[in-house]
């Protein structure tokens, strides 16, 4: 099972990619397991050292006990320091953010596929737009011949 944060794909050009773990509570993972999870609002942070998922929106699952739980809060991620101090420094003083692509899941643990990403211009999402309407009619096409 892999959710895609299409809004990310579609607003940034992804530069690199990145595979971090997550901290989630038992009702989190089975309420991404349901496929109750929204990755379109969400963005990643460096504080203090420590990378954080903000703004990623996981509803509360049906049969969980916690009656106070909050489905937008901030989620740790678990990367190395080495991997850390390289982000923080392909972040310094460029135009660039990370995003989270997908999150997925990967030896009965949850991970998150970072991406080091740069903003795309509104041109060039008409462009892709317009590429894809154009494959997109050629398939058809091609399909109603045979």
């Amino acid at each position: 099972m892999r959710i895609i944060n299409k809004k990310a794909l579609h607003n940034y050009h992804i530069l690199e990619h990145l595979e971090a773990g997550i901290v989630l509570s038992g009702a989190e993972v089975k309420s991404i397991r349901a496929g109750r999870i929204d990755l379109g609002e969400s963005h990643i942070r460096v504080l203090n050292g420590e990378a954080f998922l903000i703004n990623v929106n996981i509803p509360r699952y049906n049969q969980a006990a916690d009656k106070e739980y909050d489905a937008q809060k901030t989620r740790k991620l678990l990367l190395h320091k080495h991997q850390i101090n390289s982000l923080i420094g392909k972040l310094a003083g460029k135009p660039v953010t990370l995003v989270p692509v997908s999150i997925y899941e990967k030896n009965n643990r949850f991970k998150v596929e970072i991406g080091l990403a740069k903003s795309k211009k509104e041109f060039d999402k008409r462009k892709i737009i317009k590429e894809r309407d154009h494959q997109r009619r050629v398939e058809q096409e091609l399909r109603g011949k045979e």
